[in-house]
């Protein structure tokens, strides 16, 4: 049975923000996440699904913060491409030892521990059933990685985005940890989202989602099981759409 067969997404790109990777210390890498994500990401793959996995490196590294301290922006930025680079390896490491085929492919290259990102050479990974790990953001300052996940998604067309948070179940109408009355959405345009404000993911994402038509499922990360439910096309979180 194919994964379409079975209603699951046959390619997804799994947004993995750096925090998400720290767990509950708020820094660095714990082993116990990346271990549990990985576990997640082999249950989607013996779906039958295509998964490609954009990583950030907040938990390491940020380059808007050290930017806003004086460094320069672009120097910065560069600073936290590196950084997912480090999240990257971290993954492919505990999802190999699980099992799982991978291959990490760098915006910046660094051939040495990492192929080069090549759009063909990503597909045709895919489609052999193994899981590309992109790092280094776009391999350009000012980009965030939720950008680059857009970019990436277009890129090797994927039917859908999962932007996993952890703590955050969905998009609110506020701050759910400061009004206890936030609704939270179902279903929500990116048009809408850009124009009330709220900052789940950038503009510049969610414009280049709109215009290629890329959905987005945000959901919440902590709870076991939810990136096969997403998959599945369960409903958890909320749907950004055009």
């Amino acid at each position: 049975m194919t994964p379409h067969e079975a209603g699951c997404y046959k390619r997804v790109v799994l947004k993995l923000s750096g925090e998400a990777l720290a767990g509950n210390q708020g820094y660095g890498i714990s082993p116990e996440v990346v271990e549990v994500i990985a576990s997640e990401v082999r249950e989607v793959v013996e779906l039958g699904t295509e998964v490609g996995i954009v990583v950030g490196g907040g938990n390491i590294w940020r380059g808007r913060s050290g930017s806003q301290s004086g460094m320069d922006r672009a120097a910065a930025d560069y600073m936290g491409m590196l950084a997912t680079v480090l999240n990257a390896l971290a993954l492919q490491d505990v999802m190999e030892k699980m099992g799982l085929e991978t291959r990490v492919q760098t915006a910046i290259e660094m051939r040495e521990i990492a192929e080069p990102y090549i759009r063909r050479r990503a597909k045709s990974h895919l489609e052999k059933g193994r899981v590309v790990i992109f790092a280094a953001g776009t391999g350009a300052p000012f980009f965030s990685t939720d950008t680059a996940a857009a970019l990436r998604a277009a890129e090797i067309d994927a039917e859908v985005i999962l932007m996993a948070k952890r703590g955050t179940d969905g998009v609110y109408d506020k701050d759910p940890n400061l009004h206890s009355d936030a609704v939270r959405f179902t279903e929500l345009s990116f048009l809408e989202l850009i124009q009330r404000g709220l900052t789940v993911i950038d503009a510049t994402a969610a414009s280049l989602c709109m215009e290629n038509d890329i959905p987005v499922v945000v959901f919440d990360l902590a709870r076991r099981g939810n990136i096969k439910r997403a998959v599945q096309r369960e409903n958890i979180g909320t749907i950004l759409s055009a």
